[in-house]
This record gives structure tokens, C-alpha cells and sequence, in this order.
């Protein structure tokens, strides 16, 4: 800003560091004492500024207990200014300045008392947002900004993937989360949530983008581990948060508007779901947060939030694989009633997870051993001294099996380990594991075949066939979306380019383990009317009113068995 002389009338140039005002002390003329100057206000020259808060990535080899991440404040300009939003990663470069907390305004006449305190904050001389890795086909080109990939790194991939062949769905489930014994096909789903599948049309504007995370809700009665479950998955993602719903808000989960106490401006804090993004939010006592499950709603589908609050209107992304954990109402699972009136969840929301697994606690004395003799191999310690061999031959003997539905024998079989073939088994350590997800979730981008295809389709066409009930909607074209996610997944977790018929197959038979548990009712039959949060109370009340009306019609008070049968068929629309 140019300065005028009040004596001479000499126009002085003064530059401002650090934003900080400061008037000329005296006039440049020779033989002018003048100290007053007149600031010509139209010659101001102003820059782009922004200022900003960063926080450090929560890193699993540098994670402490009860630590807070540190956060430090930056000054973006010129250039710089919009070239991240909340809940981007970015890598900064900048000087570290030092300034007056109180600064004192008008050439250092008025002097405060706090003139002592100051605080640092980071000058930006570069800014490099993880977005503009990504291509128009959102593929990585560099690896994701917490990644290093080593050349050790990459052999050891191409080793694995040699080594075990077909063999590698079945490796990584048990080395995912070993503590917990059995629940193979929960471990199965929460492993495809891991790898994701590829989202499509993100960059395009021309298109509506379809999301490639796959969500997956738990269900169970207390103790059979699902925290623990929750707390693996979130510590061998690449970028993976955990939420508990009971200490968690609306703000928390989504943004918030905060107002700054140093310019007086209103901000955004991103909230789990956007600091998830590219990533997995474990949210465990799902159902304790009720209040909360409209804020997910647009996140879970649409993969951003939207916000409009003190004058800010802004869209911000939120592309996170949700992954739930829940106790039913009441403590335990009650099969007499529907899921929705179990969980006291909407069919909005339930219909957004791809995935929904029940977990019951049913005595079996052949299970309960297996399971006490595993809690306590771990509290002994006797269970790291334990040969591999030694340690399958006692919780999978040679030629046995755990009795299990005759359609999912199959593929739990194969997700097994048995003595004879795989005695020398080691569990992936963890930070392999997450280099191995990383990868595979960077650089694998697995393309439709047409015998997969053909398997989806079939299924699909299937489900719909049986879903004949005029309440019941559970079964959409997003559940073909569902099935195609997860097949991507599957063909992700092998390293392939390619979705194969086995891949379908697996996919299909992990699908119709979630719609059994989803829809069977007490007495062990599949009743897909179940899903539109008709219970047996309900359903027993409209058949009365059928029969009521059915009565004053035909003027009589008394039904044959066969025609009782028939009104329940037509007016309940379910065959008995």
C-alpha cells in the first residue's frame, strides 16, 4: 500500500510481512520530519490467503494408546489457496514462522500485555493433494501417500501370489483377526469390504458416479467377538477409522461448522466418514446411535456429504466402506421378529449394506470345546509354542467337518484349514497384510467376464423370481450392484484382471449366506416377505382382517381348512 507524506505530500510504498500493519516511521524526502502519513487505500494490493489445519495420518507402527494426532496450522497463498478440502490427504512443504499472538497494530504505538506469546504455524511452498494421482479412470499411478512400496515390499507380493495360488482367499482370511475362532464367512465378507471394489465414472461429470465400496453390518448376540472384529479390520486397512455409536455425534460422523477465535470465520471439521475416505469406517454399537443413522444415509450411497450450514454450502467426499457392529434389542436376537425390529433400523438404511451377517449363541458341544480349548491355548500362552500341525489336528481333525448348511459346504470347506495339506500354516503379520490390501486396492482393477456374468444375472433373476410378496422389497438392482462389487473384490484379493466363474460362484454363495440369515424365521424356512419389518404379530393381524372381510362378504362365519390355506396365500401372498 502506497502511503502519502502529510507535510510534503511524497507518496511512500510499504509492504506488510506476515500481514502485520506498519505505516512508514518516517518520510524518504531529505529534510522532511514529517511523522504523519495518509494511506492511499486504492493502491492496496491484495493476495489469495487461506489458512488451514492439518492432522497427521494415524499410521498402525506409530499408533500409542490414548494419544491425540497432532495438528498444525498453515498459511496457503498465491496459488496455493483451494488446493485441498477437508478430508483430503495431503503432503505439505513449507517454512516454519513464529508470530505475536496479540499483534500489536498501528507501528508499535499501542503495546498490549500479552506481547509475549507466540505461537508457530507452517508457511506452504507446496501443497500435493492425493486426488491429482488419480487419472479420468480414478486409476493410482504413485500408490496412496501412506504407502511406500519397497522393492522388498513388491517381491514379497509376487511371492505370495506364486506361492499360494487359489490358496490366497483362504490364507488371508486366517490371518485376519486369528484370535476369533470360526465365523469363516463373516471373516470372508469383512476381508471383500477390505479390498473393495472399483468405483466408477468419479472423475466424469458427465456421469453419475457409482460406488465401489461394499458395506457390511454385523448382527449378534453380546460376546461372540464382533468389537474384535471391528478393531482387526480397522487396523489392517490402509486408512481405516473406529467410531464407537455410543460417543459419537451427528458432526462426528459427517463435517462440522466451527467458527475460528483468530479471524471470526466459519469452517469445516471433517468427521469420521470423510476422514475415511478411500479407506473403512468400523462404527461399532451401531445401534445405540438411532439418532445418527440419517446423517449416513447420503454417505453409505452417494459416497460424499452434503452440507449446508452458517452460510457454507459445500459437498464433500466421503468414498468409505462402512463396516457395523450391532446387539439386538433387548440383548439377544429374537428370530420370531424381523431385523428391522430387532436392530430399530430403517429399511432405508438396512437396504444400503451389501452384507448383513447374524451371529446367534447356540450351545454345541462339539463348537463350545473347540472354542474353549482356542480362548485358552491363547491365555496360556501354550498357543505360540504349539507346532502348526499339532495345533490344526486339534481344532480341524483329518475327515472332519463341522456340520454346516448343505449349500455353503462348499465354499466353507475350501476357506477351512486341514491338517493333512496345510500343517505348516502361518498367520500374514499384520503390516504385510496391510502393504498386500494397499496394493491390491491401487493397482488391480478387475474386468466383468461373460461366464461371470451369466452366474450374477442367473442369481439375481433368481432372488427376484422368489421375492413374490407385495411387502417385501429387499431384493433390487442394488443388490445386483452389491453382487458385482463383490465379485470385483474377490478377483481383487487374487491379484487378477479378470472376474472368473469361481469368483461368481464364491461371491453368490457368501450373498445367499447373508439373505438366509436375513430372512429365515424361527422355524428354519426363508420368508422373504420378512424383509419389509413384518413381524408374525403383524402378519397375524392382517390375516384376520382378510378373513373379516372376507367373511362379510361371502356372509358366513365358518372357512374349511383349504380355504383358510388359500386366504393366507392370497392375502398374505406367502405359500405354506
Amino acid at each position: 500500500m502506497n502511503f502519502a507524506c502529510g507535510k510534503c505530500g511524497t507518496t511512500i510504498s510499504s509492504n506488510f510481512p506476515d500481514g502485520k500493519f506498519s505505516p512508514p516511521i518516517s518520510c524518504i524526502l531529505q529534510g522532511c520530519k514529517s511523522g504523519t502519513f495518509n494511506p492511499i487505500r486504492s493502491s492496496a494490493c491484495l493476495i489469495d490467503f487461506q489458512k488451514i489445519r492439518i492432522q497427521e495420518l494415524q499410521k498402525p507402527e506409530n499408533y500409542e494408546e490414548g494419544r491425540v494426532p497432532r495438528t498444525v496450522d498453515c498459511e496457503l497463498t498465491e496459488d496455493l489457496v483451494d488446493a485441498c478440502i477437508p478430508g483430503d490427504v495431503v503432503t505439505l512443504t513449507g517454512i516454519i514462522k513464529v508470530i505475536n499472538k496479540y499483534m500489536d497494530v498501528g507501528g508499535g504505538k499501542s503495546k498490549n500485555k500479552n506481547q509475549g506469546l507466540y505461537y508457530l504455524y507452517l508457511e506452504a511452498v507446496s501443497v500435493r493433494n492425493s486426488k491429482s494421482q488419480f487419472s479420468s479412470d480414478d486409476l493410482h499411478v504413485n500408490g496412496d501417500d501412506s504407502f511406500a512400496f519397497s522393492p522388498k515390499d513388491l517381491e514379497f507380493i509376487v511371492k505370495f501370489s506364486e506361492e499360494h495360488g487359489s490358496d490366497i482367499f483362504c490364507q488371508i482370511i486366517h490371518s485376519f483377526c486369528p484370535s476369533i475362532y470360526g465365523h469363516e464367512l463373516v471373516k470372508a465378507g469383512i476381508t471383500l469390504s477390505l479390498f473393495g471394489g472399483g468405483q466408477k465414472h468419479s472423475m466424469d461429470q458427465n456421469k453419475v458416479p457409482v460406488r465401489g465400496g461394499i458395506h457390511v453390518i454385523i448382527v449378534g448376540d453380546p460376546g461372540l467377538g464382533k468389537s474384535q472384529l471391528l478393531q482387526a479390520a480397522a487396523a489392517v486397512s490402509p486408512r481405516g477409522i473406529y467410531v464407537c455409536g455410543n460417543a459419537t455425534t451427528n458432526a462426528g460422523l459427517t463435517v462440522a461448522v466451527v467458527k475460528d477465535p483468530m479471524t471470526s470465520d466459519y469452517a469445516f471439521e471433517a468427521g469420521a466418514m470423510v476422514l475415511a475416505d478411500r479407506g473403512l469406517c468400523c462404527i461399532d454399537e451401531f445401534d445405540k446411535m438411532s439418532a445418527e443413522h440419517q446423517a449416513l444415509l447420503e454417505a453409505m450411497e452417494q459416497q460424499c456429504v452434503s452440507v449446508a450450514k452458517a452460510g457454507l454450502v459445500a459437498s464433500l467426499s466421503a468414498r468409505t466402506s462402512v463396516l457395523a457392529a450391532a446387539n439386538p434389542v433387548g440383548g439377544h436376537y429374537n428370530r420370531a421378529k424381523t431385523i428391522n425390529e430387532n436392530l430399530k433400523m430403517s429399511a432405508a438404511l438396512l437396504s444400503r449394506f451389501d452384507l448383513v451377517f447374524i451371529l446367534l449363541d447356540k450351545p454345541d458341544e462339539l463348537l463350545d470345546k473347540r472354542v474353549s480349548e482356542h480362548i485358552m491355548a491363547l491365555h496360556s500362552g501354550y498357543e505360540e509354542h504349539v507346532p502348526p500341525s499339532k495345533k490344526l489336528r486339534r481344532a480341524f481333525p483329518v475327515g472332519e467337518d463341522i456340520a454346516c448348511d448343505a449349500k455353503n459346504r462348499s465354499l466353507v470347506s475350501r476357506l477351512r484349514l486341514h491338517a493333512d495339506k496345510d500343517g505348516d500354516f502361518v498367520p500374514l503379520p499384520g503390516p504385510l497384510l496391510r502393504k498386500y490390501i494397499g496394493y491390491a486396492r491401487n493397482f488391480i482393477f478387475p474386468r466383468m467376464s461373460k461366464s461371470a456374468s451369466d452366474i450374477l444375472q442367473a442369481f439375481y433373476l433368481r432372488l427376484r423370481d422368489h421375492n413374490t410378496s407385495a411387502d417385501g422389497t429387499p431384493i433390487t438392482a442394488r443388490q445386483l450392484e452389491s453382487l458385482v462389487r463383490l465379485a470385483e473384490a474377490r478377483a481383487r484379493l487374487d491379484l487378477r484382471e479378470e472376474i472368473t466363474a469361481q469368483d461368481a460362484q464364491d461371491v453368490v454363495e457368501i450373498m445367499r449366506e447373508s439373505l438366509y440369515d436375513k430372512y429365515v424365521n424361527e422355524h428354519g424356512f426363508v420368508d422373504f416377505a420378512r424383509s419389509g419389518g413384518m413381524s408374525q404379530q403383524k402378519e397375524a393381524k392382517r390375516f384376520l382382517n382378510a378373513l373379516n372381510k372376507q367373511s362379510e362378504m361371502q356372509r358366513k362365519d365358518c372357512f374349511s381348512v383349504s380355504v383358510i390355506c388359500l386366504s393366507y396365500v392370497f392375502c398374505i401372498n406367502i405359500f405354506i
